[in-house]
């Protein structure tokens, strides 16, 4: 019986006053245990009425080489069950002459282990360090002190530049303190640099939303160990805008559970609603939406998301990052984010109609200069309508497409309409050859047999007629 049923009987003698004596009569609790719940109430108040751990429970007299030989063989791996533990420690109480523990004796030994102890005997240190190592929970002061970068697969499908069903990634800059999102980029195939890179530049830059303000350079920038996150071209480009580059402990992903934690909230606030989501425990459904519907559709949703109240802040991401009025440290210009574009800068002969790259041509009157002269070009994949054009790392201008100007093609896009082309170019002179096969085979007219070879004879000696 716990405090509270005792206490709703030795009400009836504290409160209304009715005998112990009484009391045992008619609810069957023996007088001596009234008793002692009184004195205990009297000298300890309530808590005294509940139930007490017994002075000699746990104990037992048992050797200290046999409890340790129990906790030794509870801690091998792999970890045989209690019984099986009880028996051999049966065994060699017998042998030893020892008094043989009870059962109960030995799980109680085996349950007062140190749990991390268990853990890490059992386990491995991975498992340990998990559970019980204390994790140290980065926290920046200011706003675009810390941003912390990562990438997730989503929990839908998109139709793809070919056409067929096609999971996108998503890249997400989070800012530590505020935890706004600063800038994101969504893609087809595996994590790269230059997606990072893209990411990073929408995070850094002006956005043309004025509900967006976040921007500017961090002061440190934290990331794991992903290939894209170690990369030349990132390190390089953290030291030329002076971000210092803070990589977290290889297979430990607690410092950023921030950026992770965001991860789940748009697979389950947004992507659910949208069709083509993978639902667990169902097929795979037929996905509707193009990489740039969804796009948008993220894009609405880091608005809706930065302006909405955070439950540990108690304000918006969008406020806290405003605080109380501050200016962010900014590069000097676009053109010094060149550095964090997808691709290595490319050369090119400025030719009298200008500079041909990916089947498209760009022109610019300041190239009228530079014609026969080798150039750099950088470019956005995700609009190559326009270029940039560097001579000995100098920035000369841009170069635009005329045929696309009021319009944004990425480089996906022309890529898969020449593939697209190619096929059904393909697809044209195969169903050519077919029909010349068809009308050019003929049936051989009939000639006569070529005349059996004469066998040959079996080849003789002259000796051999006499």
């Amino acid at each position: 019986m716990d405090a509270a049923g005792r206490w709703q009987i030795l009400r009836l003698h504290v409160e209304d006053q009715i005998p112990l004596a009484a009391l045992a009569r008619d609810t069957g609790v023996g007088l001596r245990t009234l008793e002692r719940w009184h004195a205990r109430y009297r000298t300890e108040g309530y808590t005294g009425l509940g139930t007490r751990r017994r002075a000699d429970a746990g104990s037992h007299h048992l050797p200290s080489e046999l409890v340790s030989l129990i906790e030794g063989l509870a801690l091998s791996k792999p970890r045989p069950t209690i019984i099986t533990i009880h028996r051999k420690i049966s065994a060699i109480c017998e042998e030893g002459g020892w008094p043989a523990p009870s059962y109960g004796v030995v799980r109680a030994i085996i349950a007062d282990l140190d749990p991390g102890m268990v853990t890490l005997a059992l386990e491995g240190p991975t498992s340990y360090r998990d559970k019980y190592e204390l994790a140290l929970r980065r926290q920046a002061e200011h706003p675009n002190a810390m941003w912390q970068a990562d990438h997730t697969m989503l929990d839908i499908l998109v139709v793809g530049t070919d056409g067929k069903p096609a999971r996108p990634w998503l890249t997400t800059i989070i800012d530590d303190h505020s935890r706004a999102i600063c800038g994101y980029t969504v893609f087809l195939g595996a994590p790269s640099a230059m997606n990072t890179a893209l990411a990073l530049r929408q995070a850094i830059w002006h956005k043309a939303v004025l509900s967006w303000p976040m921007c500017g350079l961090p002061d440190v920038l934290y990331v794991d160990h992903g290939s894209d996150f170690i990369s030349n071209q990132l390190t390089g480009t953290a030291v030329d805008l002076h971000i210092r580059l803070i990589h977290s402990a290889v297979a430990r992903p607690q410092g950023r559970g921030k950026v992770e934690r965001i991860f789940g909230t748009v697979n389950t606030e947004l992507l659910a609603g949208l069709p083509g989501y993978i639902a667990e425990g169902h097929p795979w459904p037929t996905p509707k939406l193009s990489l740039a519907e969804l796009d948008a559709a993220l894009e609405e949703f880091v608005i809706t998301y930065n302006d909405r109240t955070h439950s540990e802040l108690g304000t918006s991401p969008r406020a806290a990052w405003i605080a109380d009025g501050w200016l962010p440290r900014m590069p000097e210009s676009l053109e010094d984010l060149d550095g964090l574009l997808l691709t290595v800068a490319q050369t090119r002969v400025v030719r009298r109609d200008g500079i041909h790259f990916q089947g498209l041509r760009y022109i610019s009157p300041t190239l009228a200069g530079y014609v026969g002269r080798a150039v750099v070009i950088r470019y956005d994949p995700r609009d190559i309508t326009e270029i940039r054009v560097f001579d000995h790392e100098e920035f000369v201008c841009k170069a635009i497409n005329q045929d696309h100007h009021d319009q944004k093609v990425s480089l996906k896009e022309v890529q898969a309409s020449r593939n697209a082309r190619r096929r059904a170019l393909r697809e044209g002179i195969n169903e050519r050859i077919a029909v010349v096969a068809t009308h050019t085979t003929e049936t051989p007219p009939a000639t006569e047999a070529p005349p059996p070879a004469p066998r040959r004879k079996l080849k003789v000696y002259r000796e051999d007629l006499r």
